[in-house]
């Protein structure tokens, strides 16, 4: 990213990233599989790069709670009206281009008042993440206008990505926004917005690898992940479209990978334990792995 506020967030996550995975700590999945890379621990690479294919085609929407029908309805119609009015790509701006993200700030939860209170897992660069107090994102930005609109005050859960779709099923939270890929599976617990962003899996890689170099397409990278073994493992963020593809999903029509699927409570942790040599790669949303890859490498 171009903004040096933003580039300062990513270095701090990733410092904070690096000590965790040092310590061998991305959740109780990830340490217990660690040695299944096919680096040797001690073998460090030099960096990381993307692999410039989508693995996927995604969209992503809000999850609203099915007990309120008349938000959905709000929801879509704002939607649409930040679509045509050209905010939508204001707010893309600022975490593609040049434009300068903002602070989101989050009142604290009071039922004795009119509040939108909003779901989401604040680990997902540049969807969702958090410097200092602060909020900061496209969801956020969408969900602090959103907010306005209704003439809400905005309150924002922050929780493992888990738990996101749950907790507005439960009527815990009014609306998912996340990052949140549209499935069958998660239409159990929330109605689902009009959709607002196409979105991709890619696959993270040492930047020293070339196996994928002369891959053109998602049937060419597939063709050399379909060749892995269960002796090698493949790093994802628990809950997301990056472990149902590791793993197969029919909902989403993924036949899964024969490689260990190893998850993380984010993907900066994945990243950084494909840095130490714990993974063979990382599989995580196309946006995220930029930002990860580009703070990641800036550490080294």
């Amino acid at each position: 990213m171009k903004n040096m506020k933003k580039f300062a967030a990513l270095a701090l996550a990733a410092v904070m990233t690096f000590s965790l995975a040092a310590c061998g700590s991305g959740d109780g999945e990830s340490s217990s599989n660690s040695a299944s890379g096919s680096e040797s621990g001690s073998q460090s690479a030099k960096g990381v790069k993307v692999i410039d294919v989508d693995l996927t085609q995604e969209e992503y929407a809000f999850g609203v709670d099915k007990n309120q029908p008349e938000l959905l309805e709000q929801v879509n119609t704002f939607i649409a009206k930040i679509k045509e009015d050209g905010t939508l790509d204001e707010i893309f701006d600022k975490y593609f281009g040049s434009g300068e993200p903002e602070a989101v700030k989050s009142a604290t939860l009071d039922t004795s008042k009119d509040q939108l209170v909003v779901a989401t897992n604040a680990a997902f660069e540049p969807f969702e993440y958090t410097q200092g107090e602060d909020y900061y994102g496209i969801d956020m930005e969408i969900a602090a206008l959103l907010a306005e609109e209704l003439g809400q005050e905005l309150v924002i859960q922050n929780m493992d990505f888990d738990a996101v779709c749950l907790s507005v099923g439960q009527q815990q939270c009014d609306i998912a926004m996340a990052g949140l890929t549209v499935s069958e599976d998660r239409k159990e617990y929330v109605t689902f917005s009009d959709t607002y962003y196409q979105a991709s899996q890619r696959l993270i890689t040492t930047a020293d690898d070339t196996t994928f170099d002369d891959c053109q397409e998602a049937a060419d990278v597939e063709e050399i992940l379909n060749g892995l073994s269960d002796s090698d493992s493949i790093g994802v963020q628990s809950g997301t479209t990056g472990q149902f593809y590791v793993e197969g999903s029919d909902d989403l029509d993924f036949p899964g990978l024969p490689a260990t699927c190893v998850t993380y409570r984010n993907g900066s942790l994945a990243v950084q334990d494909l840095v130490n040599g714990n993974l063979k790669y990382v599989i995580i949303d196309a946006a995220p792995a930029a930002s990860i890859t580009e703070a990641i490498n800036a550490m080294q």
